[in-house]
């Protein structure tokens, strides 16, 4: 805000307001502080030549004030010798901030004034005293604030409580209630739902379950992101959902109905899981597994692509598609280059055709892999649970000097051993069989259409080894050219184990 001076000189003061939280965004703290700055102006005479304002920033939180730099700018500029503020813990709270401010008032000779502290005299060495004095207090009760709020929030994520935050896919169920708040993008005051955030969104939590299974029957967080961008289903805040979000939501421990705290399993949630948790640590499993190719690049087009072997004389090397050599259609050739190729979309053709065939016949489930056999998975929970709960101690009695770092990483080791085995045996219990889907479908060839290449591949890498021997030349007996005999299939799982 500006006003115009008027009569002879008078002292020209800027106001400086900031409020920490505005949760509802109507700037009643901010409006508050303003009345009682020009007032104190008012009283002593002075011309507010500009007001600044950072609503909704914290001076101890260290993120910057677009107000309060402006204003010292301006000042070192010459444009006032006055500061009102509301208190001294308006302006700052970093001794670091705080120097900085001492050092430019002694400079352009600035002098500060605040309606609840009164006047600080800069210039004198007891007013420094008085402004640094201040500022420790101001600092002291932020970082006492600070505790308090963290103990609670993470007093409510024991309790198994929503500490806040963006609204997590899958939850937050509007409640018929209203509130008011700031609107992201325009400022304005808006109405906007309370959620409970106990309650599933059912259309969100289905996709979870299904992000789960597929994860668990060997489909890519890639094809699931193409999946979610097919079907519109967006993040909760209304954007595309990235291969990282996707990543993050299937990791998430919330879907299975466990409390964290700074990234610390802390206990049960009070609200609805979504997923079981032997899923959920089997879909951890597959994510973080080294052997898993995360970064993105050139996925294969075809069904045999690095999966077939090349069979020519003694070769085991895998064969690729591609066009070269003046072909009109892509062939499958040796890694080594050798020889010639094989059209790859007849190759394929072949291959659907036989293990559609195979998973079609009446013993078919006998090639389904048995499920565990006396696999616990309560027990398993409840062992993982407690060596997490081992972990989390080792942690405190280290981080308390009670134990010493040899026996802290040796125990850690120890654990961590454990757990991985537990983890394993969860795996081996959540992971679906890739052949699931396919043997007993009432059409095993629109079944087999319907998984998509990749999940095909999978089926493959669990069924079946393809090599591609050297064809005969010429006319087949069949009248055509393609030697099927030299397309050899050894199944790797038999109906008569």
């Amino acid at each position: 805000m500006k006003t115009t001076q008027s009569g002879g000189a008078r002292t020209r003061a800027v106001v400086y307001l900031r409020i920490s939280q505005d949760r509802a965004g109507a700037h009643l703290g901010v409006d508050r502080q303003r009345e009682d700055c020009e007032a104190l102006a008012a009283r002593n005479g002075w011309d507010v030549v500009e007001t600044y304002i950072d609503n909704d920033i914290s001076a101890y939180s260290g993120k910057k004030r677009p107000g309060y730099r402006r204003m010292l700018a301006d000042l070192d500029d010459g444009t006032a010798t006055i500061v009102v503020a509301w208190h001294t813990d308006r302006l700052h709270r970093s001794p670091t901030e705080l120097e900085e401010y001492i050092d430019l008032s002694e400079r352009r000779g600035v002098n500060t004034h605040t309606c609840q502290a009164g006047p600080i005299d800069l210039s004198t060495p007891s007013g420094r005293m008085t402004a640094r004095i201040l500022g420790a207090v101001a600092r002291h009760e932020s970082e006492h604030k600070g505790e308090r709020v963290a103990r609670a929030r993470r007093q409510k994520a024991i309790a198994g409580e929503w500490t806040g935050g963006i609204r997590p896919f899958g939850w937050g169920v509007p409640t018929g209630e209203k509130v008011s708040r700031a609107d992201r993008k325009t400022g304005e005051e808006v109405q906007a739902d309370v959620l409970d955030m106990n309650r599933v969104v059912p259309e969100e939590a289905e996709a979870l379950r299904y992000w789960t299974d597929q994860i668990l029957s060997g489909a890519s967080v890639r094809s699931l992101v193409k999946w979610c961008a097919d079907k519109g289903i967006t993040t909760t805040r209304g954007n595309a959902i990235t291969h990282q979000d996707l990543r993050d939501m299937l990791m998430r421990p919330r879907n299975a109905g466990i409390a964290v705290y700074r990234g610390e399993e802390v206990g049960r949630g009070k609200w609805e899981p979504i997923v079981d948790e032997a899923k959920f640590r089997a879909v951890c499993a597959v994510l973080k597994d080294p052997a898993r190719r995360t970064t993105p690049g050139s996925q294969p087009k075809w069904l045999g692509s690095l999966l077939y072997r090349c069979g020519r004389g003694d070769c085991q090397h895998f064969v690729f598609a591609t066009q070269s050599g003046g072909r009109r259609f892509p062939s499958y050739r040796c890694q080594t280059g050798h020889g010639g190729g094989r059209r790859a979309e007849v190759v394929d053709q072949y291959v659907e055709d036989t293990v559609v065939e195979r998973l079609s016949r009446p013993d078919a489930h006998d090639l389904l892999e048995p499920a565990p056999d006396g696999v616990d998975v309560a027990g398993l929970q409840a062992e993982g649970e407690r060596i997490r709960q081992r972990m989390r101690d080792l942690g405190g009695l280290f981080g308390s000097g009670g134990l010493e770092l040899d026996a802290f990483t040796e125990g850690m080791e120890t654990a961590r051993g454990q757990l991985e085995g537990v983890t394993l045996q969860l795996v081996r219990a959540a992971t679906r069989d890739p052949l699931a889907g396919l043997v007993g479908a009432p059409d095993v060839r629109a079944a087999w259409k319907g998984l998509g290449l990749e999940r095909q591949r999978n089926v493959l890498r669990a069924l079946v080894e393809v090599t591609l021997r050297t064809p005969r030349p010429g006319r087949m007996p069949d009248g055509g050219y393609f030697d099927y005999d030299a397309v050899v299939f050894d199944w790797k799982r038999r109906a008569d184990r």
